[in-house]
């Protein structure tokens, strides 16, 4: 793996930990960061040797969104026309947002491990992945609403699928933090672990669990549940009939029985 100024990524065995990585400045995210997402989930995705990636942060906090010196440098750069601006921004955003949409098209299963600060574009990454779970002291908040702006990056747009429109409603609104007890019970995050050793440890082993799995059934599983929730269920159900049609021929099927029949792990090929 080469080195990333914003992030730490790490392989062990089928599992990609990538770990947000500016510790000093709360992992807040950078211009580095919003490059090195895309190119990091670009390899996890075509990476056949990886199966699953999980996505921490260095320190004492997950993230605190999304640089504020990013921001200002990027007010610092506009011009005296409107609509130049106005393409200048959009860009911007259409480019912050790559960096999420790479985490939600992985086809490897993404699970966040959530401890401290979860703030604005944290809210945008975590819920871009496929599970989240947290330490009690996880302090999500959605964050913009108090910075006089719309989130722009995927929180209003996903997050009402995990946590429900009203409750979404609520915190875009008001802003107010949501803590680890809350946030389990309302949703966000499947489990909350004692603290941050437990989270990364119990992680992990959910990890191993899933890379353990077809990694063909696994990448099939992950894509009919995003095919399902942008479509109809008729359209789902065609899809997956289409789907199956090839992937119920593999030699993965096969392992999956004969290690069913025989009582032992089945080792399935990359």
């Amino acid at each position: 793996m080469r080195e990333y100024q914003s992030l730490l990524v790490e392989q062990q065995g089928a599992i990609a930990h990538v770990m947000i990585n500016r510790p000093a400045k709360a992992n807040s995210m950078d211009e580095a960061f919003w490059t090195e997402m895309v190119e990091v989930f670009d390899w996890v995705d075509r990476t056949d040797s990886v199966r699953v990636a999980v996505i921490s942060g260095v320190g004492r906090n997950f993230s605190a969104g999304i640089d504020l010196q990013m921001l200002a440098q990027a007010a610092g750069s506009m011009v005296a026309d409107i609509g130049r601006n106005a393409e200048r921004i959009r860009h911007n955003i259409l480019k912050l947002q790559s960096a999420f949409n790479a985490v939600d098209e992985c086809r490897k299963p993404v699970i966040a491990a959530v401890h401290g600060y979860c703030i604005g574009g944290a809210i945008d990454l975590i819920s871009a992945c496929d599970m989240r779970y947290c330490t009690p002291d996880a302090h999500f908040s959605i964050k913009e609403i108090d910075m006089g702006m719309a989130a722009d990056v995927g929180t209003l747009q996903r997050l009402p699928r995990l946590i429900g429109d009203g409750i979404m409603r609520e915190l875009a609104y008001t802003g107010r933090p949501v803590y680890g007890e809350e946030a389990a019970r309302i949703g966000l995050v499947n489990q909350v672990f004692a603290d941050h050793d437990a989270l990364l440890e119990g992680v992990m082993d959910i990890a191993r669990q899933i890379a353990a799995k077809s990694p063909l059934a696994i990448r099939g599983t992950k894509e009919m549940i995003r095919y399902s929730r942008d479509h109809s269920v008729a359209d789902g159900l065609n899809y997956i009939a289409t789907w199956n049609a090839a992937m119920l021929q593999s030699e993965d099927l096969k392992v999956a029985v004969a290690a069913h029949m025989s009582k032992k792990p089945a080792e399935f090929a990359d």
